[in-house]
């Protein structure tokens, strides 16, 4: 007998899969819902870390950042004790005018304070994030109200602690609607603030729509909302990228005079992002990791199925032996199947993971990628394989006589 060729093979295992459709359906069951895990967990993962990226460029350039506590171990990550250091450490103007003082060559220090707060105007209340900082800060971080939206507030309004402030673009809708916000008075925390400009929008979802849910004021008056002096963080920029590194080593000389090595951070925007796409991709690789169990599960079923159908087809494996079919054509037919029910159900899951990928993308960043498809079709092959050698071997081994005999 000629050797099968893959053509036929492919004929002859699709005919056997279709002739019960039902079991075939629940056959790939678990590699649908394998790829369709792995796929949605990686396009996620995928979205946030472009996501996020774009939200750091949207927030300036060369842009040095000095933070309370460790925040990053010896290996950049993100350090264990970070959240304690936030919580123990805080800095004072005298900090800021220190580093103004002894880094001649950064274009702003800025110190910054954020805290939770109500906006109240008429029978309207809305929660808002209190960011109060320098009257750079608006240049600095692309905030700057575009044209007919205002002002952000200047160097006076900040000496003369006015009581100012530039609302973020959905507080803004949310509070005011349709009409003109600017030279209204908003109650942010029981004070009464007029709104002199209306930021750049930034984009919402994923938590740092709270940059658009958010009043800027000047540091005094944020001073004022949370009753204290201390400064949660300060950002500096340098005038070229260049130049981030050497800032980062005067910036760290300069604190440790006033500073243990533990009880403050300084990091650039690269370093930030890097820690943050790293814990984004452990997580990914993670949850994909549990998802992979519904294939290991798929696989298996895919076994006990093949090993079923081997045996319903036990006379049709002695006939064809008896007629000429070699042991290694009959373990090609039956491997083919089982890697032809894996593969598709890779495909179904690839199809149903972008659909819901593309559905989710209006409310949450999530991309696919053609590695995540390279990748769940090449996993489902393997399954296929792996769990598709134990029957396709049986049948390849049962004896034509004994075969035919079966009942």
């Amino acid at each position: 007998m000629l050797k099968p060729t893959i053509s036929e093979l492919l004929k002859t295992s699709l005919r056997s899969i279709l002739k019960n459709k039902g079991r075939t359906a629940l056959t790939s069951l678990g590699i649908i819902i394998g790829v369709t895990s792995v796929i949605l967990l990686t396009s996620i993962g995928n979205g946030l870390k472009n996501y996020i990226a774009q939200q750091f460029e949207s927030l300036g350039s060369n842009l040095i950042y000095v933070l309370p506590g460790k925040v990053f171990n010896e290996s950049g990550g993100f350090g264990m004790n970070a959240a304690q250091g936030l919580l123990s450490t805080s800095f004072s103007q005298k900090d800021i005018q220190n580093l103004k003082k002894n880094l001649d060559t950064v274009n702003v220090v800025i110190g910054n304070v954020e805290l939770a707060g109500k906006a109240k105007y008429r029978n309207k209340k809305e929660d808002v994030t209190i960011v109060a900082t320098g009257y750079e800060y608006g240049k600095v971080s692309n905030t700057i109200p575009k044209e007919g939206k205002g002002v952000w507030f200047s160097k006076e309004d900040e000496a003369k602690k006015a009581n100012v402030g530039v609302l973020g673009a959905d507080s803004a809708e949310k509070l005011f609607g349709n009409e003109n916000p600017l030279g209204k008075t908003v109650i942010i925390n029981s004070k009464n603030i007029k709104i002199i400009g209306v930021a750049e929008k930034k984009g919402g979802g994923l938590g740092a729509g709270h940059l658009d849910e958010t009043i800027y004021v000047p540091l005094e008056v944020g001073f004022s909302f949370a009753g204290n002096r201390n400064i949660q963080s300060i950002l500096l920029q340098t005038k070229n990228k260049e130049e981030i590194d050497l800032i980062k080593k005067q910036t760290e000389k300069i604190m440790l005079k006033n500073f243990e090595e533990d009880e403050f951070s300084v990091a650039d925007q690269s370093q930030i992002l890097s820690s943050i796409n790293s814990i984004l991709g452990t997580l990914t690789i993670a949850l994909s990791g549990i998802a992979a169990v519904s294939l290991i599960v798929g696989g298996i079923g895919i076994m006990n199925i093949m090993i079923a159908t081997v045996t319903e087809r036990t006379r049709e494996i002695g006939l064809r032996k008896a007629v000429g079919a070699t042991p290694r054509a009959i373990l090609l037919q039956f491997l083919f199947e089982a890697v032809i029910l894996s593969c598709l159900g890779g495909l179904i899951g690839v199809l149903l993971g972008g659909a819901i990928t593309q559905a989710i993308n209006q409310f949450f960043p999530a991309k696919v990628t053609f590695i995540s498809v390279f990748l769940a079709f090449g996993v489902s092959f393997a399954v296929g394989i792996i769990f598709g050698v134990t029957p396709a071997r049986r049948a390849s081994k049962l004896s034509p006589i004994e075969a035919l005999r079966y009942e």
